[in-house]
């Protein structure tokens, strides 16, 4: 793969910018999509970039058609990718839950905003459970949560590699403060990090011969039997399953013998780190947990982190009512510790929220 930036350079710019430089420096060869706050700069950077590079753009009528070429351009062997929020998040549900069922190594780039209503642009973290476990499918994604412009970047470059080694649908969770912010990060050709960047390939119109030099390629969303769905649900969530290992990240600090652990996702976590080292500074034993990837969820590891601690309450702090919550209990179902929550849907969370609130609870 060619290099398009030479020597990594430090830069500084906004979250949009940085994910269009990010599927530059991946090999992106298509975008498709469609305008929506606050994702809208991702396409124009792009298509400022891609006729200097040879890569392609193409505005589609709506969300539905800007996920489902992305379906078709993914099948044809070419590294395709959309962006999107909001509304236009859950019109791709559609397409996307296709990317599931197929096994589509589709990239999307989620900048979350506040609802509900359609025209809602305020920023916020509620996207978490239509990203996660959207379509009727059974959340067989794999969505990184970022919380800087360096992540964006980082986690972009890592998505298309996880897309298409296992073919599963990857999801790159921002929000619309990170979208529209500036701050510095370091941009690089990931060759020039000991990146190896899977290539893509055809999954249709492939060489040879069935039954003769090459075996069948399925690629199916309908099914029309109930033993037949049984069996490929089951065949997916066994794959799916057996690379968790693999994929999951996460973040922990301080959890060794904290009193609380103070749980956040994507950029409330800056706001949660911080409120730690206030806290410890001020002699209350807090602990910081923070999920990279949300699914997989990291449920051995937080599980591990209360253990190990003896942990009273474990506090989640998040821009939203309660979507993170609800996904952590789902997955630590049967532990015993108190869980708190700091709810602030459509507003900052900023370190003295959390410090307060932590204040308040260890009373």
């Amino acid at each position: 793969m060619p290099k398009v930036i030479g020597e990594a350079k430090k830069s500084f710019m906004t979250g949009n910018e940085t994910a269009a430089w990010a599927c530059l420096a991946a090999g992106a060869d298509m975008m498709f999509g469609y305008p929506i706050t606050p994702q809208n700069e991702i396409m124009h950077y792009w298509t400022r970039l891609c006729p200097r590079y040879g890569r392609g753009f193409l505005q589609t009528e709506d969300e539905l058609s800007a996920g489902f070429t992305v379906c078709g351009s993914v099948q044809s062997g070419k590294k395709a990718f959309t962006a999107t929020a909001g509304p236009g998040n859950v019109l791709m549900q559609e397409p996307f839950g296709m990317a599931e069922a197929m096994r589509l190594p589709l990239l999307a780039i989620i900048q979350q905003r506040g609802g509900p209503s359609s025209g809602t642009v305020v920023y916020s973290q509620q996207e978490v459970t239509l990203t996660t476990y959207g379509g009727n499918g059974e959340g067989m994604r794999i969505v990184y949560s970022t919380a800087t412009h360096q992540e964006i970047f980082d986690y972009i470059i890592k998505g298309f590699n996880s897309a298409w080694k296992y073919r599963f649908p990857v999801f790159i969770l921002g929000d619309g403060y990170q979208a529209k912010m500036r701050e510095p990060l370091e941009i690089y050709d990931p060759e020039d990090r000991g990146i190896e960047m899977v290539e893509p390939y055809p999954l249709i119109g492939l060489k040879g011969t069935i039954g003769e030099n090459r075996e069948p390629q399925h690629l199916c969303n309908i099914y029309s039997l109930e033993e037949e769905l049984y069996e490929v649900v089951v065949k997916m969530a066994e794959d799916y399953e057996s690379i968790q290992d693999e994929i999951v990240e996460y973040d922990e600090k301080n959890c060794d013998d904290a009193d609380i652990i103070i749980l956040s996702h994507g950029v409330v976590s800056r706001a949660a780190e911080d409120a730690v080292n206030i806290l410890r500074s001020q002699g209350i034993k807090a602990g910081y947990f923070r999920p990279i990837t949300l699914r997989p969820y990291p449920q051995q590891q937080l599980r591990a982190a209360i253990a190990k601690s003896g942990a009273k309450a474990l506090l989640c702090a998040e821009s939203a009512y309660g979507q993170l919550e609800r996904l952590t209990r789902q997955e630590i179902y049967g532990e015993t510790i108190k869980v708190e929550k700091l709810f602030m849907p459509g507003v900052g969370v900023i370190d003295y929220d959390i410090v307060d609130k932590v204040k308040s609870i260890i009373r």
